[in-house]
């Protein structure tokens, strides 16, 4: 069997949701996870859909770290066709993607497409390139593919630090008050 990606590891798991302060209390409530880092909208740069340039994405998100697993919570705010409405499309919420680290992006990006695996949303956040992935046949869900930088494992690992050194008060932070 031929492989995609060689020993790929799934180091976030993210789900898609309409209210992000309820989300995150849900998630503390049965976890006890937390904080959440972030919560402001951003955009998603440079976005192009199934081939198509469009009009960035607006979102609200954060991170979360439980265990050796970060999950991200997105609350989208735009309706610019993208893989989060590709996936829930009337305001649904669920999971929807995992996320991987690339020793290198385009090529791992490319090895998808050819194996007729379509770039549903790909786009620019802080300074680098990501895409989506859509596996959803066969895998229910998409794949982010993310380059790997700098700024992408500081956030990660500012998640971890958060989450090891959390006093259980503010159940979101901003990236800036965490340290990004």
């Amino acid at each position: 069997m031929t492989t995609l990606m060689k020993n790929a590891e799934i180091i976030q798991n993210c789900y898609v949701v309409r209210d992000l302060e309820a989300a995150c209390e849900r998630m503390h409530k049965f976890y006890g996870i937390g904080p959440f880092l972030g919560g402001a909208v951003s955009s998603l740069n440079d976005h192009v859909h199934r081939g198509k340039p469009e009009a960035p994405i607006e979102i609200r998100g954060v991170f979360v770290q439980s265990g050796d697993l970060n999950i991200e919570l997105v609350q989208p705010v735009s309706t610019t066709p993208s893989a989060f409405h590709d996936m829930y499309p009337n305001g649904q919420e669920g999971f929807h993607h995992i996320a991987i680290f690339c020793n290198d992006y385009a090529k791992e990006r490319d090895a998808f497409v050819a194996e007729g695996y379509e770039v549903a949303s790909e786009f620019e956040a802080v300074g680098e390139k990501f895409c989506y992935i859509d596996a959803r046949d066969p895998l229910g869900h998409m794949i982010e593919l993310y380059p790997d930088a700098d700024i992408v494992r500081t956030m990660y690992q500012v998640t971890r630090d958060a989450a090891t050194n959390w006093d259980g008060k503010d159940l979101i932070i901003p990236w800036d008050v965490a340290g990004l």
